[in-house]
């Protein structure tokens, strides 16, 4: 029975013959998860989330999903054999309980105007930034003030920077980005062409379909999906080497829906794509690198789920079910306001700057259980993922990555393969400078030390008893907690 208040996401894998008389794994028609994610529904999940098949084959067993929705036919012989095996998915999730929350998950209130005015000094400087970023990772920021403090956390004002002193620097960068506008203006015919070639027809294709619900860029001929526009446009003539890709104007819509200024919110850009981690460029060595920590992540905290991806070999260790999550920054997996905390949590750079991993491990802590008891394999991992997209509760997610951060840094040792994790990104971030002693996990081809300057720790053998032979040594001792 699905709980009234769960969310509902058609989603079947049918085993179906094949001419070698082996079973052939087949999706089954799910609803909507063929649409985008901004035509999809965009109700959030409460805490129960519930997943099932939509096959004619199911109606027997009291399924209530209607029958129409099943497209696929079978022959009368094979419906039988294949009603055994039809396998319904379920996910269900209890709200998080207080042992799995970080202690201080309650302390903290959403930053309000007054709470953020207490933050600066008669000058209009920021004072304790560690203990404003520490408010914003916890609570979030009031709708009314991101406008105001988003240049903060995207490294477009300093923190010790003046009310007079901002404004100019506004002045100032108003005027570099006139500059580069009329640069790309003044191109030459031939350097036009190769610019629309290479940049503005993808451009032009993207922001016209870019956050359109959204009433800030909605209706036809709206000067604010103009200046969206320009400012991918202007972006790339002043950073030609990464240019554009498409997901940048999903990246730049929020930030000037709250910022408002065209120019404020070019350089607001510009810090996202300079100053953090939080985005993966589609560059192969900048995915890597963010799967290569995820993969030593899942090792270390869910380690069936990682057992399972290392089973279905390389294409499984590719997880393609994230890369949307890590290109996008989960905007098309949440709805817009759960989204936006998120980023604004992974904004604050609070203890660590590599937040997005933990966000990726929560969801997979919370919804991927089916995966492992099902044995998906790497297509129907996509899909099962994909049929998440817009029903996952974010505020849920958020609970567990923090819960996840917290226990990390709990551990008095932690593998080589994230050592960078633990790299301070700003004053007071990880408490005292405190770094956990590093295990070498020994997979350095070609390296015969550690480049990250990590031990290898033997535990003392025990003297088997009656003769029997001792257990083999655990290389996943870091006691997580799930």
């Amino acid at each position: 029975m699905v709980p009234s208040d769960g969310c509902l996401v058609s989603l079947g894998i049918f085993p179906t013959a094949s001419h070698g008389g082996a079973a052939a794994m087949r999706p089954a028609p799910a609803a909507n998860w063929w649409l985008p994610a901004e035509k999809a529904s965009t109700k959030s999940s409460t805490s129960t989330m519930a997943a099932w098949t939509s096959c004619v084959r199911c109606s027997s067993n009291g399924s209530s999903v209607p029958r129409r929705t099943c497209k696929t036919s079978f022959p009368p012989i094979q419906q039988a054999a294949d009603e055994r095996t039809c396998m319904q998915f379920s996910i269900r999730r209890p709200k998080l309980p207080s042992s799995e929350t970080h202690p201080e998950e309650s302390s903290y209130r959403r930053l309000d105007v007054s709470t953020w005015l207490s933050h600066l000094n008669e000058l209009g400087q920021v004072e304790e930034e560690y203990k404003l970023r520490k408010a914003i990772f916890f609570g979030g920021i009031d709708v009314s003030i991101r406008g105001e403090v988003w240049p903060f956390l995207l490294r477009y004002y300093s923190p010790k920077s003046t009310s007079e002193e901002r404004e100019a620097l506004r002045v100032q960068k108003r005027k570099e980005y006139e500059e580069i506008q009329q640069k790309r203006l003044a191109m030459s015919p031939e350097e036009h062409r190769a610019f629309w070639r290479n940049v503005q027809f993808t451009v032009d294709k993207d922001v016209v379909r870019t956050d359109r619900s959204n009433q800030f860029f909605r209706g036809e001929d709206n000067p604010n999906v103009e200046s969206m526009r320009r400012i991918l446009l202007n972006y790339a003539v002043y950073n030609p080497t990464i240019g554009y890709s498409q997901g940048m104007s999903d990246l730049v819509a929020p930030i000037l829906a709250e910022v408002l200024d065209e120019s404020d919110t070019f350089w607001c850009f510009v810090g996202l794509m300079q100053n953090t981690i939080f985005i993966s460029s589609p560059r192969d060595e900048d995915m890597e690198k963010q799967l290569l920590y995820l993969r030593e992540l899942l090792r270390l905290t869910h380690l069936r789920f990682y057992q399972h991806l290392v089973s279905l070999g390389e294409d499984g260790l590719q997880m393609l079910f994230c890369h949307r999550w890590l290109l996008l920054c989960f905007k098309r997996e949440f709805p817009e306001a759960e989204a936006l905390r998120i980023w604004e949590a992974c904004w604050a750079h609070y203890q660590t700057d590599y937040f997005h991993l933990f966000i990726c491990v929560a969801i997979v802590t919370i919804y991927g259980d089916d995966v492992i008891e099902q044995q998906l394999a790497t297509d129907q991992m996509l899909l099962h993922f994909g049929n998440l997209a817009m029903h996952m509760n974010g505020e849920l997610v958020l609970r567990k990555a923090r819960s996840l951060l917290y226990q990390f840094r709990l551990l008095p040792r932690i593998p080589c393969g994230l050592h960078d994790l633990c790299k301070l990104c700003g004053t007071g971030m990880w408490d005292s400078g405190y770094m956990p002693a590093v295990e070498c996990t020994g997979l350095h081809p070609g390296s015969e030390s550690c480049p990250y300057g990590g031990t290898v720790e033997v535990p003392s053998p025990k003297a088997p008893k009656d003769g029997k032979k001792g257990p083999k040594a655990s290389r996943e001792g870091f006691g997580f907690r799930r």
